[in-house]
């Protein structure tokens, strides 16, 4: 296992990131939360730039008791990522397709050392 620097943790916004090669791969450090979470820039659907999508809430549909639709809203607490080429979204903690639990990204762990941010290759 190698550590690679990622930047300085107070150069990090929420819901910021930075992508960085190491050898062949493509990594996406992400800031969410207070947290730091990491994958490959790889979607699983066609290999699409993943990590240089959009990050955005979660859109739910809200449901009246009688089950019609009362529209769309944003689910505070599940943050996406949406890869550019064909809008597949995966939570952007977890690495999960929320359709299909068997369709995650690549994961790397993520350390904070004296200010700095590494990630496990």
């Amino acid at each position: 296992m190698v550590k690679v620097f990622v930047g300085v943790e107070s150069d990090f916004e929420d819901r910021g990131r930075r992508v960085i090669e190491y050898n062949d791969t493509e990594i996406g450090v992400f800031f969410v939360d207070e947290e730091f979470f990491a994958y490959e820039n790889k979607c699983v659907h066609q290999g699409g730039p993943i990590c240089q999508g959009r990050i955005l809430n979660r859109v739910v549909e809200v449901l009246a008791d009688d089950r019609t639709s009362q529209g769309l809203t944003w689910d505070e607490e599940d943050v996406h990522i949406v890869c550019p080429w064909h809008g597949y979204e995966f939570n952007i903690k977890t690495g999960v397709h929320p359709g299909n639990k068997n369709a995650r990204l690549r994961r790397f762990d993520v350390s904070v050392e004296g200010g700095e941010v590494y990630v496990d290759v």
